[in-house]
């Protein structure tokens, strides 16, 4: 990713207050979602479906060693058109991201400035912290070396 998260969670964040209706906002959402690469049929196993989704999200990740770091690939998809939509938003902050930047991400803020949290159900939003927890487990096992990557397995394994 050529962005660092931060531009990236900026870009979002201008998008979204340029809209002026939360219509507006889902109709983004879904085009964010249409976007994105489908997931190889392969990748669609139990091992890994995202627990926690009303709908069927399936989520993997790849490390790639670059010249100062290991950075953490995400690939998802879902059967929800808005699903599919938080998926880009989730790929956009955490893919192409080294670990420690992954762990370390605020996102329960920056989801909170969308306004995510007041304009989900009670199960999408569910769903959404069920693929973000899936990241952080995946970038803590991609990259345990990291001081950040063992807390958070030790968290998210419980």
């Amino acid at each position: 990713m050529n962005s660092t998260q931060q531009a990236q969670a900026d870009e979002l964040l201008e998008t979204f207050a340029l809209l002026d209706t939360w219509e507006d906002r889902y109709g983004y959402l879904i085009d964010l979602g249409r976007e994105l690469a489908p997931l190889d049929a392969a990748h669609k196993t139990e091992e890994n479906r995202v627990h926690g989704c009303q709908s069927n999200v399936w989520m993997v990740a790849e490390s790639h060693p670059t010249d100062t770091d290991v950075v953490i690939e995400f690939q998802a998809e879902s059967d929800s058109a808005i699903v599919q939509g938080l998926i880009a938003i989730l790929t956009k902050i955490y893919s192409g991201q080294p670990a420690e930047k992954i762990l370390s991400f605020d996102i329960q803020h920056f989801l909170e400035q969308l306004g995510l949290s007041q304009h989900l159900s009670v199960n999408r939003r569910n769903g959404l912290y069920g693929m973000v927890r899936r990241i952080k487990l995946l970038a803590a096992t991609l990259a345990p070396e990291t001081a950040l990557a063992l807390k958070y397995a030790g968290e998210l394994d419980e």
